[in-house]
């Protein structure tokens, strides 16, 4: 063997685990229950050795120096003894033990030097006492040092050899048998030392690294947890976390007596920003919204993201509801600046529907509906403001339910019938559509508007299968009607995105009898919002069919302007929300003004909505408004009225009345007029009497 391999290997005997932390620590651990012990015994068996040599050895080696080694012995025993009562580091213990390697040094020498010198005062007896005390106190010191293989080797070393010389050398053959005795014993100690030593540091090895791999589990687990509770896009808890907080504040709300509240949170014309931008854009806008609402989240306020452009709030004590009112506050003022979205800036706002316990429901469940409920509520009437569930709410919630309880139960071919609004040409003076409206007369609640079904229909998805019966119905009635009148139809996002139903719908036209030119069909802007190539698709294949495409409600939306060169389309219904004032507000002149312009520039036919008053017909006839609907017009009537209204119409304006055949021809020429104005088309739809 090369010498500088042998004396790495000894070096590696002697050395200290300094780089290794925790085997440092465990093997102070071990040592601070063995050393006190070891250093008792040295105490012990001292005080024993002098005590037999009292009478024959000098007061020096019988007193001085055994008190010495005792008080040393003392000292460090209560260190090691204190040590056990706290945690110490790594490079604590590595100190610790290195100590205790440099106390064997001098203590080994002092205990065999003093031995050796007492062995020559007194009788065999007492020369016999050394050598078992030397031989017995060696043992019982190594066995202790056991965990510490460099100090029990350093001892072994400092103490066996001399003592084996040194009976060896005494003559006595007793003595020279307890020396042979005592090498074999050691070399038989040594080696039950280094395997124990290597099965120690084994087991501490692979104990540390169990241990690691349990942190690496833990962590790996509560990372999975982490992710299993937070929104990757935004940061926020998500909607599972969120129903978990939920259900651990209502419990401790009931048990503490106290009211908590849930609070649900939409992002008013999200989906048009994805439309019109991009998801991308839409992702961007979601991130920087929930960095916003997290700087509103606190002690009492947690805040999630339940998805899409749904958010969620718990506010764990709401004991006056001027908490909730600040809460909205804060939202507002954290979402009052734009949101850069790209290259462009994006104004969002939110509407939030609350629901307290324990006023709305005593269930997690229950309130999460109620809040639901509030926030629906909100959107349809106060967009952009917050909303409280009340008793009103709840009386509606239950009426809600019996409405739909019946319309579940409905015949819709027995109790559904069709009502038709004209549509007016006031250039020619003539009806050239009717506008088929949904009405429902059940035998239990009698008369209910389509304003109440239709969405009971949506939300129970029943509104396919009512789309089917009420088209069929429409398109008979107007097989009878002449052919320059035309019919317009709704229809619904959930029948946009329904393959089958548009299969439906297109199947019923080829069967009605109607040319599709004179079918037009209407969409709004929250039927594109809902899947907008999906829908697209489903318009392009009524086109194709020979249909007319109308864009309902145009103007209220945030991307209605987008969906214009995006769709085939031929006209465009204005909302009644810019009639309403259009005969006093600029702006709605404007905006009316603009949108016709626009629809001159693309040839597409503009309808105006929700014409009411002379006034405002004066004012959208002085704009260049064609076509009009309205109640200035005629309210909607039943299908059998609609010939008689359509010739009372045509007498008003100043034609002759024509009868109609039941295949729907005009009898009679046909005479020209002059475009009337608005005083004239009005005194002839409602002369005096």
């Amino acid at each position: 063997m090369k010498p500088q391999l042998w004396l790495g290997r000894v070096r590696a005997l002697f050395a200290l685990p300094s780089g290794d932390p925790e085997l440092a620590i465990s093997q102070h651990a071990a040592l601070s229950h063995q050393i006190p012990l070891l250093y008792g015994i040295l105490m012990v068996n001292a005080v024993a050795l002098a005590w037999t040599h009292a009478r024959t050895a000098p007061r020096q080696l019988t007193w001085l120096v055994p008190a010495m080694l005792f008080l040393v012995c003392a000292v460090r025993g209560v260190t090691w003894l204190r040590s056990r009562r706290r945690a110490i580091t790594g490079e604590e213990a590595l100190a610790q033990l290195r100590w205790t390697m440099i106390a064997v040094v001098p203590l080994g020498i002092s205990f065999t030097v003093w031995s050796l010198c007492l062995y020559r005062f007194g009788d065999a007896y007492t020369q016999c006492h050394v050598a078992f005390y030397m031989a017995i106190t060696v043992i019982s010191c190594i066995f202790c040092l056991m965990h510490l293989r460099s100090a029990a080797l350093l001892l072994t070393g400092i103490v066996v050899p001399p003592f084996t010389l040194f009976f060896l050398m005494s003559g006595r053959p007793v003595l020279i048998a307890l020396a042979i005795n005592m090498a074999l014993v050691t070399i038989g100690m040594v080696y039950v030392l280094l395997r124990y030593y290597r099965d120690f540091t084994d087991l501490i090895v692979s104990r540390g690294e169990l241990i690691h791999r349990q942190l690496e589990t833990q962590r790996l687990s509560d990372e999975n947890s982490r992710l299993a509770n937070i929104d990757s896009l935004t940061s926020l808890p998500n909607r599972r976390r969120f129903f978990s907080e939920l259900e651990t504040t209502l419990k401790r709300a009931q048990q503490e007596g106290r009211r908590c509240a849930v609070a649900l949170l939409d992002l008013d014309r999200f989906k048009a920003v994805n439309d019109v931008h991009g998801h991308a854009a839409g992702d961007r806008l979601l991130t920087q919204v929930g960095a916003r609402l997290r700087r509103i989240t606190g002690e009492n306020v947690f805040v999630a993201r339940l998805g899409g452009d749904e958010f969620g709030a718990i506010f764990t004590d709401c004991a006056e509801d001027d908490v909730i009112s600040q809460f909205g506050a804060d939202v507002k003022s954290q979402l009052r600046n734009p949101c850069v979205v790209g290259d462009r800036l994006a104004t969002i706002s939110c509407s939030i529907g609350v629901a307290i316990y324990p006023q709305a429901g005593s269930s997690a469940e229950a309130l999460f509906e109620r809040a639901d409920y509030a926030l629906f509520y909100g959107k349809q009437h106060s967009r952009g403001e917050i909303v409280v569930f009340s008793d009103e709410h709840e009386t509606v919630i239950r009426q809600s339910g019996i409405i739909e309880q019946a319309f579940r139960a409905a015949d819709f071919d027995a109790e559904m019938w069709m009502a038709f609004q004209p549509i007016l040409d006031i250039a020619n003076q003539r009806v050239v559509a009717y506008e088929a409206l949904a009405r429902w007369t059940s035998p239990e609640l009698g008369a209910v508007g389509p304003d109440v079904f239709i969405p009971v229909a949506e939300r129970v998805r029943l509104i396919s299968q009512l789309t089917t019966v009420l088209l069929r119905k429409a398109l008979d009635a107007a097989r009878h009607w002449p052919p320059h009148v035309s019919i317009c139809f709704n229809l619904s996002a959930q029948d946009l995105a329904a393959p089958d139903t548009m299969e439906a719908v297109c199947a019923i036209v080829a069967a009605s009898g109607v040319p599709p030119q004179r079918i037009e069909f209407e969409v709004t802007e929250t039927a594109l919002l809902s899947d907008f190539e999906q829908a697209a698709a489903m318009i392009d294949r009524l086109h194709d069919l020979g249909a007319r495409i109308a864009l309902d409600d145009f103007g209220t939306g945030f991307s209605s302007l987008g969906y214009v060169h995006r769709l085939k389309l031929d006209k465009i219904k204005i909302d009644r929300s810019f009639v309403t004032d259009v005969d006093r507000s600029g702006i709605s002149q404007s905006i009316i003004k603009s949108i016709l312009a626009l629809c001159d520039n693309l040839n597409l036919t503009c309808i105006v909505e929700g014409v009411e008053t002379e006034s405002q017909l004066r004012a959208l006839v002085s704009l260049g408004c064609k076509f009009i609907q309205g109640y200035l017009i005629s309210r909607p009537v039943p299908g059998d009225a609609v010939i008689r209204l359509t010739e009372q119409i045509a007498d008003f304006a100043g034609e002759p009345c024509k009868s109609v055949t039941p295949a729907g021809k005009l009898n009679g020429p046909r005479r020209e007029l002059a475009p009337a104005g608005a005083d004239d088309v009005a005194r002839r739809l409602h002369p005096a009497p």
